[in-house]
């Protein structure tokens, strides 16, 4: 499996680039989400709602078209809950032909800062988990609650490897505390 981690913000893609050195897998620069594409699946740190209104979310929805969004709202409608849990993630056809999934891994439950939680390991972990059960090889990543949730880049980067190592088979598992 190969990850196109793209984001805008240069803090963040130093972070993540410090983060996963020495990782062939990750493939880090500073550009366009898009520019990751062609790619089996792009991830969306989304809300637990899926509403598409704001942040790399908006971008998506411009991308995708509305439909994207509407698609992943009546996925979620039809959990027990009506909600998508942060730590876990649904996937959405996007109908774009370069990038045709779309992984919603929800950052936050919903539109808040995050910056004193495990919210975007949580999510990756989440992430990564749908990657393997659909044995995806190609996704694009951007950087996961650093926008809207506020979380610190190193923090965030931090949390993304500690899942990566976790699901790749690095270190054991941990209780989230």
């Amino acid at each position: 499996m190969k990850l196109r981690f793209r984001d805008l913000n240069p803090e963040v893609v130093e972070a993540v680039a410090a983060a996963f050195a020495g990782i062939a897998a990750f493939d880090v620069k500073c550009s366009d989400v898009f520019d990751g594409a062609p790619a089996d699946a792009i991830v969306s740190p989304t809300n637990s709602h899926g509403w598409m209104d704001g942040g790399i979310d908006l971008v998506y929805r411009y991308r995708f078209g509305p439909q994207i969004e509407q698609e992943l709202q009546g996925l979620i409608a039809n959990l027990p809950t009506k909600a998508l849990a942060v730590g876990e993630a649904l996937i959405v056809g996007t109908g774009y032909q370069d990038i045709p999934l779309m992984i919603a891994a929800p950052t936050m439950e919903v539109p808040s800062v995050v910056a004193h939680t495990d919210n975007a390991y949580l999510a990756f972990r989440a992430a990564l988990r749908a990657v393997r059960h659909m044995d995806l090889q190609n996704v694009i990543c951007p950087g996961l609650a650093t926008m809207t949730g506020r979380m610190a880049p190193r923090e965030s980067a931090r949390q993304m490897r500690r899942a990566w190592d976790e699901l790749m088979g690095r270190v054991p598992a941990q209780p989230v505390q």
